[in-house]
């Protein structure tokens, strides 16, 4: 199976976000080809929460986990960090009051 760039991923993910009314933008545009992704969560009310995509080790699938969550500062900080090891790494920021990141949806792992 072909594996997908991370800028065409980020497209698609972008445009299933506008499909529901998210607001969501890139915060840092990493490695077209094989940049990793987060996603942050900005529920608006100074909390949010970074996802990170990671392997199940039991069953090989790829799932997205918290990598941070918390006061708004502590989340950019642990995300911050992060690009400070990967510079090629992709932040897509999503802003739900809800908690909607469509993450979980089918074909979004």
């Amino acid at each position: 199976m072909a594996r997908l760039t991370a800028e065409f991923w980020v497209h698609a993910y972008l445009a299933r976000l506008r499909l529901a009314d998210i607001p969501a933008f890139v915060v840092s545009h990493g490695d077209d080809t094989a940049g990793a992704v987060l996603v942050k969560l900005n529920t608006l009310d100074g909390s949010a929460r970074a996802f990170q995509r990671s392997f199940d080790l039991a069953t090989g699938d790829r799932a997205w986990v918290v990598l941070a969550e918390g006061e708004e500062s502590a989340v950019d900080a642990a995300i911050a960090r992060q690009r400070e090891f990967d510079p090629d790494l992709w932040v897509i920021e999503v802003e739900d009051r809800t908690g909607r990141h469509l993450l979980d949806e089918p074909g979004l792992s």
